[in-house]
């Protein structure tokens, strides 16, 4: 896997796991709830997602070589990125009239 296509890839996984809570009623993708979600367990789905991003953007790293140490700007820049690519989930679902 070449570095253009990794970055391509994990930007790919970043929007659309930062809009796959708004977009399904299923908690993680995959257990079937009663009730509807709250807004509570969508930011917590969000959270989740996060690191699964953030893990498989690491494993990537490690494979196309060494891993860089971040500090905590890096973290905090990132999951701005990532409520941001979630936005247009969060329009659809809160902010359309739905029919």
């Amino acid at each position: 896997m070449n570095q253009t296509f990794s970055i391509w890839f994990i930007l790919l996984a970043t929007v659309i796991a930062a809009n796959a809570p708004f977009f399904n009623q299923k908690l993680l993708l995959v257990f079937p709830l009663k009730v509807a979600k709250s807004l509570g367990i969508r930011l917590l789905e969000m959270l989740v997602f996060y690191f699964l991003v953030g893990g498989m953007a690491l494993l990537i790293e490690r494979q196309t070589g060494q891993i860089v140490s971040q500090g905590w700007e890096f973290y905090a820049i990132t999951a701005a990125l990532f409520v941001t690519c979630a936005f247009p989930g969060f329009v659809y679902r809160y902010l359309l009239k739905h029919r």
